[in-house]
């Protein structure tokens, strides 16, 4: 497949859940995040969505089609990244990574432990594939708004650095780039 229009980016977003890719489950979570995108996001913009089980090759090799196939210039995760022993979204993250963004999760942990104390149990990551940005989310839609409302206003200036799409924001959220960015 060939690189999409650079007026359009493309925009991976992965639910990570053994129910919901067994169909036993309805998925919550990728549904939040598009809501959300599509709330924030005033540039054009497409979804390519996919659900994984929790399983470390199958989420790693999702991770690579979205950035080397599909060119998605972010890729943003939801489900797996708990101390669960199938919890293994980070870790399939890391593994197809070039370069660790550990600031996201930072900050994701928290504005999240402003809500829940177990927001400390989280292992959400960022890194960077080529010229696409991954971003690991919890799986509860509320935690989802949470936490893409507290990253957001960083992801299209790295988006910007790395190669990718210029993605521009609103709907109540603003995005930071430096003067003539």
């Amino acid at each position: 497949m060939s690189a999409p229009a650079a007026s359009s980016a493309r925009i991976g977003i992965v639910t990570v859940s053994d129910r919901a890719s067994a169909g036993v489950y309805e998925d919550k979570g990728g549904p939040a995040i598009k809501e959300f995108l599509t709330a924030h996001l005033t540039s054009p913009w497409e979804a390519v969505a996919r659900v994984s089980s929790d399983d470390i090759s199958t989420i790693a090799r999702t991770l690579r089609d979205l950035a080397d196939l599909e060119h998605c210039c972010l890729i943003v995760t939801t489900g797996g990244p708990g101390p669960a022993p199938r919890d293994v979204t980070p870790e399939a993250t890391e593994q197809v990574c070039n370069k660790k963004m550990p600031g996201f999760g930072e900050l994701m942990r928290s504005v999240s432990l402003r809500v829940v104390p177990t927001a400390i149990l989280s292992r959400q990551t960022a890194g960077i594939r080529g010229s696409s940005l991954i971003v690991n989310l919890p799986g509860k839609p509320s935690s989802i708004a949470d936490c893409l409302t507290a990253v957001l206003p960083a992801i299209p200036y790295c988006v910007d650095l790395i190669g990718g799409a210029r993605l521009e924001v609103g709907g109540g959220l603003s995005a930071f780039r430096p003067k003539g960015a």
